[in-house]
């Protein structure tokens, strides 16, 4: 649901004044109803009510041979609303009467009849009074209303009204030219606010933004934009850093690259030299070659896999595998390469085996990378841990320890990323400089993540999660 301080200031605006008009309107409506409004049997009516009742009365009334008679219907509408009728002739003497209540005369004078027709509430009835006329004769009847109804006659002067409606019309006048200079000023007020957001959000496409403050109906609008100019210049720092990454990445594989072609190069040349060297020098010849040939196809495949990864156009072979003896043949795999024979590896786990869906293949890259990259870029003398532990929800963490030299911070921020090449790596001329981007993105393949802690001087640790099983 959104948020009530996400809302466009100009809606804001427009739900306030239709509250605010809505609200007006109601309680006029209200206050009308509550000071001229009765509730009757049909409903809510206004006050005048009774009058026009009385006045329309006489419809149900007829003359016979000079004997007053009420219709049937008028005899229900006075019973249906609860009210009492009584008929006067000429001489005030009461000639018929309907639900009239006990303490009411039978006579009346005529300025009896004058007053009742300003007559209040009181006894429990409002009476009102007419008359009906047929064949030169006159009754005059009087119905008693239950309700509390003020008669009142307004008196005014009528030469002071007329010398005032000028003013009044002035007044009026003087509103309404109030009103539209107000909305003259708000339309160019609103104007120049959004001319000003305008060119703010071209100017943010042009990195010459300034900063609004933020305040005001359109704080938000302000916001965004601040916030926008803020995460397009870092974006713009981003893509800058990774040019400059990339550019010396492909310097730097460029170099790699002509490291191993040189030799090749040039024992090539000394075999096809006049002079026949020995078949012993052949031989180590050839295995130089050869060498420098593995590992420029090495540099190769790197490229083409991490290129793969990121396209996601790598097959994934997910098969069951046993994870504890996966990882536990792996490292006694390493530790039996004669490159490291001598180094100091172990493997530790404090869980029982457990089966993880996984590609064998890609996933023994991942962790020799890993390996490999403690091994190769630290003294001799470093000790590296692989060490399986629990996490809750049957997650698993592996853990790659080492206690060589550390990595900085700033490098930390930057290992993964595929552009970058550490300052270790630069001492060690072999390598493609893609192994932790490449194990980082199989990582993600099999929905898992990656993260390291460093210290300089005290050792690292890359910490692989891999969601429950």
């Amino acid at each position: 649901m959104k948020n009530k301080k996400n809302l466009n200031p100009f809606l804001r605006i427009t739900i306030f004044i239709s509250v605010l008009l809505f609200t007006a309107v109601a309680i006029a409506i209200g206050m009308f109803y509550y000071i001229f409004g009765i509730t009757e049997p049909e409903g809510l009516s206004l006050a005048s009510w009774p009058d026009m009742f009385t006045d329309n009365f006489s419809i149900w009334m007829e003359n016979d041979n000079g004997t007053i008679k009420i219709k049937e219907i008028g005899l229900e509408r006075l019973d249906e609303y609860g009210l009492w009728l009584q008929v006067i002739d000429e001489t005030g003497k009461e000639v018929f009467c309907h639900n009239k209540p006990e303490h009411y005369p039978t006579n009346y004078s005529a300025s009896e009849l004058i007053s009742l027709r300003t007559s209040a509430y009181e006894h429990g009835n409002t009476i009102f009074v007419n008359s009906f006329n047929d064949s030169g004769k006159t009754w005059n009847y009087l119905i008693g209303f239950p309700y509390a109804i003020g008669k009142y006659m307004l008196y005014y002067n009528g030469g002071a009204v007329g010398r005032l409606f000028p003013v009044f019309r002035m007044g009026i006048s003087f509103l309404f030219g109030a009103i539209m200079l107000f909305v003259i000023y708000y339309v160019f007020w609103l104007t120049r606010h959004l001319n000003q957001i305008t060119k703010g959000i071209g100017a943010v496409s042009l990195r010459s933004y300034t900063p609004f403050p933020e305040k005001g109906i359109f704080r938000e609008i302000y916001t965004a934009l601040n916030n926008m100019d803020r995460e397009v210049r870092h974006s713009d720092n981003v893509q800058k850093d990774t040019e400059r990454m990339r550019r010396e990445w492909i310097v730097n594989i460029t170099h790699d690259l002509k490291t191993p072609l040189s030799p090749i190069k040039g024992y090539a040349e000394l075999l096809t030299d006049n002079s026949v060297p020995n078949r012993e020098t052949i031989q180590e010849y050839g295995k130089i070659i050869l060498k420098n040939v593995n590992y420029t196809e090495k540099m190769m495949n790197d490229l083409k896999l991490t290129y793969q990864l990121e396209s996601g156009t790598i097959p994934c072979q997910l098969q069951t595998v046993r994870l504890v003896r996966f990882l536990k043949e792996l490292v006694i795999d390493i530790v039996n390469d004669p490159a490291f024979v001598n180094r100091d590896i172990s493997f530790e786990n404090d869980i029982q085996e457990v089966e993880v869906f996984l590609d064998p293949d890609l996933f023994r890259r991942a962790i020799n990378n890993l390996i490999i990259n403690a091994l190769t870029h630290n003294p001799p003398k470093t000790k590296v841990i692989v060490r399986m532990e629990e996490g809750p929800q049957k997650a698993i963490y592996i853990n790659i320890i080492d206690n060589g030299i550390g990595v900085s911070e700033e490098e930390q921020a930057e290992l993964f990323n595929r552009y970058y090449r550490g300052t270790n790596m630069k001492e060690i001329p072999e390598g493609s400089g893609l192994g932790l981007a490449i194990a980082k993105q199989i990582i993600a393949l099999h929905g898992g993540d990656i993260s390291v802690k460093s210290k300089q001087g005290e050792g690292t640790q890359f910490i692989i999660f891999l969601p429950g099983h």
